[in-house]
């Protein structure tokens, strides 16, 4: 009876064990099993030089980014420029690029489903991507060769309008030293969800939102700028003389002096506290495609180590998108729309995928501190970086110039959005060692902007 007894209890041992490594395959098989089925490994989806033979990528108007030929060979759109301005969000032949369509979403373009697997595959699905072919193409001409990122979204749906990353390469005609020639490092990296950068003055926004909440008598106040203030061990430096002014033109004149006194005012876990509350610390995922973290350095910071961080220097690393998205909940009063670049996907069959549910951030600023705090963007536009440059729009801007090392040009930045039912956009420019931020970056900024509400 005992031999019995424990030999059932084996048995059912071997029981539980069975059905719970079945519940392990099934999670993995539901979470996992488009990117099995998708595998390169899998030679019924990919042809004889490892390239998907499935499957078409296409922009929000239908204009076809990278298809397949009768041959089974994988193409791309006709003019050289679109597809190095679109490679970071297509993707590349040989699966280097990561956030690209061809690798990241090849179950997807297989036309994977749980039931059928990759069964039909040969004839594979449309995927649209939200952004626009023309878009990229304005952004990646003007950034002019310099290595940056431009981005746009709409804060209200989280489209996803344009994303370039540079540097770039031709997908069809990958450069032979790509891998040793200076001019293309950091090619295979989507700058925009995949780095962090020092962000310059374009960090005093989270600055500001700060000393709002926390000073009382903030707009009573005054700092007197003469061109640079110690702090504890440091010397703040700052970009002009600025003399008296209150917290409207030291914002409008980005003054680093007055918001280093703040920021050492405020304190570093004041100032943690507000950083991670815009999102600056949190990695946000881009239809499965997670985007970098911010770093910021608040343990053991001296005063005058805070005074530089207050303004964008010293630690501080931010990501571009993560950054986008603070400034979309700026406009949208404390939230905004979480950013996607899928539209849509139809079935070989001409069966559209489930129309996409447009999801929020959390809360990211009080709604009375962004209302102000747009008035007081806008009015840098009016102030410093000229209106007449953004014709027919309602734009709050910030600009940054991140000094990135001694004898280095500094990172030129430009982020902010547009207010107005019809303009629902928010946007960063970032050109690496570009120089001034209003200069270079607006200047980018306004020739992307002016071709998504202007046509021109």
């Amino acid at each position: 009876m005992k031999k019995i007894e424990r030999r059932t209890l084996v048995c059912l041992a071997l029981a539980l064990c069975l059905a719970a490594g079945m519940c392990v395959f099934i999670g993995k098989y539901l979470l996992y099993g488009g990117s099995w089925a998708s595998s390169a490994f899998n030679r019924h989806l990919y042809n004889t030089d490892g390239q998907l033979a499935s499957g078409t990528v296409l922009d929000r108007d239908g204009d076809v980014l990278s298809t397949v030929t009768e041959d089974g060979k994988r193409t791309y759109y006709d003019n050289v420029d679109v597809r190095k301005a679109t490679l970071h969000a297509v993707g590349d032949l040989q699966g280097n690029i990561g956030t690209g369509a061809l690798n990241a979403f090849a179950d997807q373009l297989t036309g994977y489903s749980l039931l059928n697997g990759a069964f039909g595959a040969d004839a594979g699905s449309d995927l649209y991507l939200t952004i626009d072919a023309r878009y990229n193409y304005e952004a990646y001409q003007a950034l002019g060769g310099h290595a940056g990122t431009v981005a746009v979204y709409n804060y209200k749906t989280g489209e996803i309008l344009c994303m370039v990353s540079a540097p770039s390469y031709d997908p069809l005609n990958v450069p032979a030293d790509i891998e040793t020639n200076d001019r293309y490092k950091g090619a295979y990296i989507n700058r925009f969800l995949s780095s962090t950068f020092t962000p310059g003055s374009i960090y005093k926004t989270v600055t500001l939102m700060a000393a709002l909440e926390e000073i009382p008598d903030l707009a009573q106040r005054t700092w007197t700028c003469e061109g640079s203030v110690q702090i504890g061990d440091e010397t703040i430096i700052c970009s002009g003389t600025h003399g008296q002014q209150d917290i409207g033109d030291a914002f409008a004149n980005s003054c680093n002096v007055a918001f280093a006194q703040i920021a050492a005012e405020l304190g570093a876990d004041t100032m943690q506290k507000y950083t991670e509350q815009a999102g600056l610390t949190d990695s946000y995922s881009v239809n499965g495609l997670p985007t970098a973290a911010g770093t910021f350095q608040w343990d053991g910071i001296t005063d005058g180590q805070l005074g530089w961080a207050g303004v964008g220097q010293g630690q501080d690393q931010v990501n571009p998108c993560a950054m986008m998205v603070y400034m979309g909940a700026i406009a949208s009063g404390g939230k905004a729309a979480e950013p996607y670049l899928i539209e849509k996907s139809v079935s070989a069959l001409g069966l559209p995928s489930l129309p996409h549910f447009t999801r929020k951030t959390g809360r990211l600023i009080a709604s009375d501190t962004a209302a102000t705090m747009a008035d007081m963007m806008a009015e840098n536009v009016q102030k410093t970086y000229g209106a007449s440059r953004f014709p027919n729009m309602d734009i709050c801007a910030k600009s940054g110039t991140a000094e990135v090392g001694e004898g280095k040009t500094p990172h030129a930045w430009f982020t902010g959005f547009l207010r107005g039912e019809d303009t629902p956009y928010a946007f960063i420019v970032l050109v690496e060692n570009g120089g001034g931020g209003s200069a270079v970056a607006g200047t980018v900024a306004s020739r992307v902007l002016n071709v998504i509400v202007n046509g021109y």
